[in-house]
């Protein structure tokens, strides 16, 4: 297991190009498995993650091909479906949670879709009923071997367009019955749908695909289903999540950072989530501009003068996956803040680390933590810790990057799953980081 060694406490300068979208990519790449012609994906984020499902699509028999960085020509004309019943498929599988995606696309071109349970971050109980549900209600049959954890769809015909209602406006169940639905017959409509940034752009590849996907954008989408589709060239959006993380990072350390290139009209609350915290965000173009906090950030009070509170919600909500980066920020804000993480109880369990380095942290039960902000007044202290998952790792890292001495953080392949070369970058800005 790989480990990094931070020195804090140092103030860092200069700009950032956020990597391409993880969440997105997830999506995007198991599209292309729905056409056997050929699919050029543009800004893949060269994380592990994303690394595991281009290798599972190999083992598919997809033909790739690499044209430079960031960017792969996809060819699935010859899917060897068999190989999805294998052991090796089994294993590789359940190790990535985006790995249920390919379902749809297979159950919709070929007639079945396997997946072993899938793994993923330990943050709390994700389920996979809403994926399951939309293709019964497609017309599929469910299968499920208990003893091995293993998954399965099929269908003998051609699917069937119909109406669904999603029991929750689940992303990746989202995308997974969109998939299934385009090449099936007649109309789906899917109420409840997520419509996240990334969802959209799914939405939009598909179409230029020959897909005909109508409400794009909204929680109400009408597919009509084609017989076919076609190849297309695509470009993955930069990673809201990263950008998050550089505006908090730059916040904790009293940094002045340049984040370029962020799709500003795809950050939806997200600058303006930070902006209660008291943290300066400038759009400059289409950057962000945050400048050195030499006098810290002071959290705003909701109207009536009572604690503010920042909880996730389905887009266009605050996203989950950044509310351990407003905690970790507000540790050292001037005032009170309330996380509430309404999705995973799991998620904020990584706060004892986040005390032991002094934070001052009540955690009221697993989905709600009162932050009392130390206003830079007293420093976090260097510690060494583990990264249980992604989030939380950042949140650490940030924390670390922040502290007084030399924190040492272990199991940093959770950090790599999701984070592009995340030290190299950061000595780019002038951070004292050494991976070990």
């Amino acid at each position: 297991m790989g480990t990094f060694k931070i020195e804090g406490g140092i103030r860092l300068k200069g700009d950032v190009t956020p990597q391409g979208a993880k969440n997105e990519a997830l999506q995007i790449l198991c599209a292309v498995l729905l056409t056997p012609e050929k699919v050029t994906i543009n800004n893949i984020p060269d994380i592990i993650d994303v690394n595991k499902l281009i290798t599972l699509l190999g083992n598919l028999g997809v033909k790739i091909q690499k044209n430079g960085p960031g960017s792969i020509t996809f060819q699935a004309d010859e899917v060897n479906v068999g190989y999805l019943e294998t052991e090796a498929f089994k294993k590789e599988g359940g190790s990535l949670r985006g790995s249920i995606m390919i379902v749809g696309p297979l159950l919709s071109r070929f007639g079945k879709g396997y997946i072993p349970k899938p793994g993923g971050d330990k943050i709390g109980r994700r389920r996979l009923d809403t994926h399951f549900e939309g293709f019964i209600n497609l017309g599929a049959k469910f299968r499920y071997e208990k003893e091995d954890h293993f998954y399965g769809v099929e269908t003998a015909t051609r699917l069937k367009g119909t109406y669904m209602l999603l029991d929750e406006a689940s992303v990746t169940g989202t995308a997974n019955i969109v998939m299934a639905a385009v090449l099936a017959e007649g109309v789906t409509t899917i109420y409840n749908a997520a419509c996240e940034p990334y969802l959209q752009q799914l939405c939009k590849m598909l179409n230029s695909m020959g897909a005909k996907i109508g409400g794009v954008g909204s929680n109400l989408l009408t597919i009509e289903g084609v017989e076919s589709l076609g190849g297309c060239e695509h470009r993955i959006l930069p990673d809201m999540i990263e950008i998050g993380s550089w505006i908090g990072l730059a916040a904790m350390t009293r940094s002045e950072i340049t984040i370029k290139n962020v799709s500003w009209d795809n950050l939806g609350v997200i600058p303006n989530v930070f902006r209660k915290l008291g943290i300066t965000i400038e759009r400059k173009g289409d950057d962000i501009y945050i400048p050195s906090h030499e006098n810290g950030y002071e959290v705003k009070t909701d109207i009536d003068g009572s604690i503010l509170t920042i909880a996730d919600a389905p887009w266009p909500g605050f996203t989950p996956d950044l509310l351990s980066i407003v905690l970790v920020v507000a540790t050292q804000a001037n005032g009170d803040v309330l996380i509430h993480q309404k999705m995973f109880e799991s998620r904020l369990f990584f706060v004892d680390k986040l005390i032991d380095m002094g934070a001052k942290i009540m955690l009221c039960d697993p989905h709600r933590a009162v932050v009392m902000g130390h206003n830079f007044k007293s420093q976090l202290k260097a510690t060494v810790m583990s990264s249980p998952d992604i989030r939380a790792g950042i949140s650490l890292l940030i924390a670390a990057l922040s502290a007084k001495g030399t924190s040492t953080i272990q199991n940093i392949e959770q950090i790599d799953r999701g984070y592009e070369r995340i030290d190299e970058r950061l000595r780019a800005l002038g951070a004292n980081i050494v991976r070990v």
